[in-house]
């Protein structure tokens, strides 16, 4: 802590004396970011994430909130900008809500909103989203972490299924889902420039989808809208790991409805999530049906075909259910044969 209290004083941009010229300042970024790394090595090791006593007896907890308010100035520093500094701060942060699991609940408000708004400030910055494996020589990075969850995926993995975070949720979902750089992820094109961005975004919203409950889900219609619109986008994407986690994410918004659905087959009621799904579904289905043929027009289409199938087998059972729900004037099996006549008639 000590070390890191150093650093955090030497790199605080408003107070070093015209630091961008001095020749040690490459130096003394790289050496933040492997002290950064190495705390989040040593609290991979000292975390207890089942642990059910007080968080006020949370060693890490209470580490955490003397040392917040330096790693708090670091992140509004100008020299945030570095994305490998970036990266190690956030993994950080990953690694201490792992080890504290709903200790860390008073600080989570916070943590998160100033992660998001960074990744507004830098939206090049996929780690603010989720943390991958970064720049930094492996050494530094914590055993068994190399691929560890960024924070916003981590607190929603280990708060989202609690009713009373889901405003919050929402909140970072709709500041992650209008954000510029996710807003311009409209062709195949711009998905192949940004791959790692597209795959960080998508898997926010499964684990989003996943993890949350159905009414927070319910009252997310129109973000679902658009990030299922976004993920039939990328999944046209000739980069092949960017295109399989947006079909990934389009599966798993599919097989949530798929089993809300079958739960709720005798009351799909105004309001419920079944019936946002029905109409979010409706909305996207032409032109997720369409991308999914094109994506098999292109290049590495043997790799894509499994997961295209699983997505039609859904939305054949969904309209199928759906047909004999009071849904069926808005979601039907007729609806699915006519998104597939449109992109055959379309694309061949």
């Amino acid at each position: 802590v000590i070390f890191t209290w150093y650093l955090s004083c030497q790199i605080n941009g408003d107070e070093v004396r015209n630091v961008w010229q001095n020749p040690a300042y490459t130096e003394l970024l790289n050496s933040a970011e492997r002290g950064l790394y190495r705390m989040s090595s040593v609290v991979s090791h000292l975390g207890t994430p089942l642990s059910v006593g007080p968080a006020a007896d949370d060693p890490l907890l209470v580490s955490l909130t003397v040392f917040w308010p330096m790693l708090e100035k670091l992140f509004k520093s100008k020299h945030i900008k570095n994305g490998s500094l970036s990266s190690a701060a956030c993994r950080l942060l990953s690694q201490v809500i792992e080890s504290t699991g709903h200790h860390f609940s008073a600080m989570l408000p916070t943590v998160l909103d100033c992660l998001s708004s960074n990744f507004l400030l830098f939206q090049n910055h996929e780690c603010y989203i989720r943390t991958g494996k970064g720049s930094h020589p492996s050494s530094d990075i914590p055993p068994g972490q190399a691929d560890l969850p960024g924070f916003s995926c981590t607190a929603i993995e280990v708060f989202g299924g609690r009713e009373d975070y889901g405003a919050l949720f929402i909140s970072i979902f709709d500041r992650f889902t209008h954000a510029a750089s996710i807003v311009a992820l409209n062709s195949s094109y711009i998905c192949d420039q940004e791959p790692d961005l597209v795959e960080a975004y998508v898997t926010f919203t499964s684990i989003f989808v996943r993890e949350c409950p159905k009414m927070v889900l319910a009252a997310s219609g129109s973000l679902l809208e658009a990030s299922l619109q976004k993920a039939a986008i990328c999944c046209t994407a000739m980069h092949r790991g960017a295109a399989l986690a947006a079909m990934s994410y389009m599966s798993c918004l599919l097989e949530v409805s798929l089993v809300s659905f079958l739960e709720s087959m005798t009351n799909i009621s105004e309001g419920t999530f079944s019936s946002v799904a029905v109409q979010v579904i409706s909305n996207d289905g032409e032109g997720l049906v369409s991308n999914l043929v094109y994506a098999l027009l292109g290049t590495s289409a043997m790799s894509r075909v499994h997961k295209c199938a699983v997505i039609l087998q859904q939305l054949a059972a969904i309209c199928y259910l759906s047909e004999r729900s009071p849904w069926a004037a808005v979601l039907c099996w007729q609806s699915l044969h006519g998104w597939l006549h449109s992109a055959v008639f379309l694309h061949f």
